[in-house]
């Protein structure tokens, strides 16, 4: 278990990550974490004490990376921007399960299914992740019909998401 203290950072209004706050991995402590990893992988611990899972490190280029302080860990950790945050970490090996219930609805519409299934893990679980954040049933519901539909129509999530954006103007 790696054990550390950081500060919380936000990006500037510039780039793809505009606005999102996180904590930086040294390249060293990625290397503690995970031997000889230069891409994305996942990690658990806690944060000030509150523990999370399956938490996502993104590699910055140089060897670092950050791991994003999504609204709900923020909250539930009690951490702001500029504080200092004791951390402890370790690698996640367990792997990301995928929405059953998206999953069914896939496996009768063979053509989105087959799209689905050339997106990689990364953007498979975008998917995933969404219709499993949705609070009431129809709106799980209504997140499983546009990702089946996105899928047929060949869209990725980012895609899709614009897709829904530029209907509802």
């Amino acid at each position: 278990m790696l054990r550390f203290n950081t500060t919380v950072k936000q990006f500037g209004q510039k780039g793809e990550k505009t606005g999102w706050t996180y904590i930086v991995i040294t390249a060293a402590q990625a290397e503690e974490l995970s031997p000889g990893t230069r891409k994305s992988f996942r990690t658990k611990g806690t944060l000030n004490g509150f523990s999370f899972t399956q938490s996502a490190l993104l590699p910055m280029g140089d060897g670092a990376f950050i791991m994003a302080l999504n609204g709900p860990l923020r909250r539930k950790a009690g951490l702001q921007v500029g504080d200092i945050v004791a951390v402890e970490m370790a690698f996640d090996p367990t792997p990301k399960v995928l929405s059953d219930d998206l999953m069914a609805c896939l496996a009768d519409d063979p053509l989105s299914l087959m799209f689905y299934n050339t997106l990689t893990p990364s953007h498979r679980q975008y998917f995933s992740d969404w219709i499993e954040s949705a609070k009431t049933i129809p709106i799980k519901t209504k997140r499983i019909a546009m990702t089946v539909d996105a899928c047929s129509k060949g869209m990725g999530f980012p895609e899709m998401i614009r897709a829904a954006k530029a209907s509802r103007v």
